[in-house]
């Protein structure tokens, strides 16, 4: 396993960030870490990288634990915090081998071409730092990250400020590095976690509430309710779809209606029998499928 986290707890004072989580993150795999705002993601980042003690629990990367192989575990990661810190009066070229410089690689200007390249960062190279876009700056930050050539890489947000062109090409980098290494990536995008990852962590309010695979998660509300889209060619009373045997809910969308049944309850024949019984021509109907932002919104809730 790339990543092991045992029993992590990590307190502030009196207020508990994270509460005894424990999940794995095998070798080559890019993971989904969701959680909305103040769930503990950068704080178990941070934990992971080093960068924060425990208060009880421990956590490995790539068989070494964390705490007391500090200096060796970081030659195993690179990191690209949610705030990118960069020195912004540094060129490009200048910081890259800089940072190469730290890592005491060898034929660094190689492997700094290498990554400039490979984060599209060419034709901005012989320019400052600090006069960069906020997407430009997010590419010198995975620059960094991938410089020393890590086993895991530890992503917070990582299209943050980025265009919508260069969102897919980040994304395309990542599912590229992703066959190679592991990938542990933080994102409020749930597009972006359906589009690369293969597993997906939820924690909320400092406890894991999911931890399977993307299609797993997916699927986890089908277990519990069914949704339906029936329009007609007329208006119908609510209260004639509410009354049939199975439907929860029923709410109107478009010319049509919303209907939530149970998941052990097949409503669509009785929707065609309610149009056959009142005369009405049936439009459509549709079974629609949770999304992931409907699954993340039902358990962090």
């Amino acid at each position: 396993m790339s990543i092991v986290v045992s029993g992590v707890t990590k307190n502030y004072g009196n207020q508990k960030a994270l509460d005894n989580v424990s999940f794995e993150v095998p070798d080559g795999q890019i993971v989904g870490f969701l959680g909305p705002n103040g769930a503990g993601k950068s704080t178990m980042m941070k934990i992971i990288t080093g960068y924060l003690p425990v208060t009880s629990g421990t956590v490995s990367v790539c068989g070494l634990e964390v705490g007391k192989n500090n200096s060796e575990v970081r030659k195993k990661i690179g990191y690209l915090p949610e705030h990118n810190p960069l020195y912004v009066d540094m060129y490009i070229m200048e910081y890259l081998m800089f940072v190469a410089d730290i890592y005491k690689l060898s034929e660094k200007k190689k492997r700094v071409e290498e990554i400039i390249e490979l984060t599209g960062l060419t034709a901005e190279r012989q320019k400052k730092i600090g006069s960069l876009s906020k997407g430009y700056r997010q590419r010198v930050g995975l620059a960094q990250a991938l410089l020393p050539d890590p086993d895991v890489l530890i992503l917070d947000e990582p299209t943050t400020g980025l265009d919508p062109n260069q969102i897919v090409e980040v994304r395309n980098l990542i599912r590229h590095l992703g066959k190679e290494k592991t990938v542990l990536l933080s994102t409020h995008i749930m597009q972006e976690v359906q589009a690369i990852c293969e597993r997906v962590i939820i924690i909320n309010r400092g406890q894991l509430v999911a931890n399977e695979e993307a299609s797993d998660l997916e699927q986890r509300l089908k277990h519990n309710q069914q949704k339906v889209f029936v329009e007609y060619d007329r208006e119908v009373a609510p209260e004639k779809i509410n009354a049939i045997a199975g439907v929860v809910s029923v709410y109107p969308r478009g010319n049509g209606w919303l209907v939530t049944a149970k998941a052990n309850q097949d409503v669509r024949p009785a929707l065609f029998k309610l149009a056959v019984d009142n005369d009405l021509i049936m439009l459509t109907l549709n079974v629609e499928h949770e999304s992931l932002e409907e699954v993340f919104h039902s358990l962090t809730s």
